[in-house]
């Protein structure tokens, strides 16, 4: 069968791995014209994260290139620290650069897979043998199945199942990341600093202490913007941050000069099902959270599915949708709910809010509560192991 995926970020690159592996014939297309550097660290917890990434055959090599999950350290405005959490808290087990987790599944999945960057999906026409696809670059062609793994703005989701307003609930919130040199010289503990509803954040880059990376989050209802516009998006982050204190300008200073912005609002996506026909939807395509929803770890597990319950359905991709759609259907919707608070948490609205999370957090119980609950809710999905069940049905 022939398949197209779309978006190479995490979840196009793990079903095209799963697939190419099983003997489909894949094509991921990107709009961007390669691999996208930037984006924050995400982590992955607990056994079924970790057996999914080990028979990927990718665990080792994510393990080379973990941060660690620096501790987080808030302060005020004159450096003193009014609460540390542990590295494990936003880190887990494995904390990898998105970026370079992206780039290790592109590096496992080249092989079995077409890539084509720098082009876009512009038509979606579904018949009885197939989905007629129109490319921004002109090219039409037809496949047996369409896969939308391109996040949150997802196309396949907006030109198969309607437009982006009917399915993506705006959280209040904005983040944005950016690297920059280490001029403030900062090492150890990433730094926090908050007023009500702003958060601004620097931490040593651990491969290069010359370099640092920040993570801001603002509050604001939805704004209306270019998202291919990077200029735009850096005005708005110099509009939203002007005149705060601590590091704040330093910050700033070296927005202009980033090369590798990361800039969205705090979202998350809603669909009554994920499949239309012969088209599906992966990752944050189809039950996206920005930040705080596990997604990513997410998207992996249920690219590993997906693309599982299509090896064994014996061509009936219905029935592999549906299969897919009923084992990650509960498990979902408990790690997008951690979405809905990241953007109150890390920049709570008032004073009185910051204030009472930093009294709360510096308890240990209930801080070992919330690492629990964490790893729980990762933990969810009940493997099966289709390479083996294929073999028998093959057999």
């Amino acid at each position: 069968m022939k398949v197209l995926v779309s978006g190479a970020s995490v979840a196009g690159p793990s079903v095209a791995h799963w697939l190419g592996r099983y003997g489909y014939d894949v094509t991921v297309v990107e709009i961007a014209p390669g691999l996208r550097d930037g984006g924050y660290a995400v982590d992955f917890r607990g056994p079924v994260n970790r057996e999914v990434l080990s028979r990927m055959g990718v665990l080792d090599e994510l393990r080379a290139r973990q941060t660690g999950g620096s501790p987080m350290r808030f302060v005020d405005s004159s450096g003193r620290q009014l609460m540390r959490l542990p590295g494990e808290f936003a880190g887990g087990e494995l904390e990898v650069l998105r970026s370079d987790l992206s780039r290790v599944l592109y590096e496992h999945s080249r092989d079995r897979a077409t890539y084509r960057f720098g082009d876009s999906i512009v038509g979606l026409t579904e018949r009885s043998g197939g989905v007629d696809v129109v490319f921004e670059s002109g090219i039409e062609e037809t496949y047996d199945l369409v896969i939308g793994a391109d996040g949150l703005h997802s196309i396949v989701r907006r030109l198969a199942f309607g437009p982006e307003r009917d399915y993506v609930r705006h959280l209040g919130y904005y983040i944005a990341c950016w690297g920059l040199p280490n001029t403030l010289g900062v090492s150890g503990d990433a730094l926090m600093y908050n007023v009500p509803g702003r958060m601004a954040s620097i931490a040593a880059d651990r491969r290069d202490p010359a370099m640092a990376g920040t993570m801001v989050l603002f509050k604001s209802p939805e704004l209306s913007y270019d998202r291919r516009d990077e200029g735009e998006q850096k005005a708005i982050l110099a509009a939203a941050f002007a005149g705060l204190g601590w590091h704040v300008p330093a910050l700033l200073e070296g927005l202009p000069a980033a090369t590798d912005l990361y800039f969205d609002s705090i979202s998350r996506v809603d669909l009554d099902r994920w499949s239309t026909g012969r088209i599906v939807l992966l990752g944050d395509a189809g039950y996206g959270a920005t930040v705080g929803g596990m997604g990513t770890s997410t998207a992996v597990v249920a690219a590993y599915v997906l693309a599982g319950e299509l090896a064994t359905a014996d061509g009936d991709y219905r029935a592999a949708f549906r299969r897919y759609e009923a084992q990650l259907r509960k498990p979902v919707s408990k790690t997008q709910s951690g979405g809905n608070r990241t953007g109150k948490f890390l920049a709570p609205g008032t004073r009185f809010g910051i204030a009472a999370r930093n009294r709360l957090l510096s308890q240990p119980f209930l801080l070992n509560q919330m690492l629990r609950l964490g790893e729980k809710v990762s933990n969810l999905v009940e493997l099966r192991n289709y390479s083996e069940e294929r073999q028998v049905v093959q057999e």
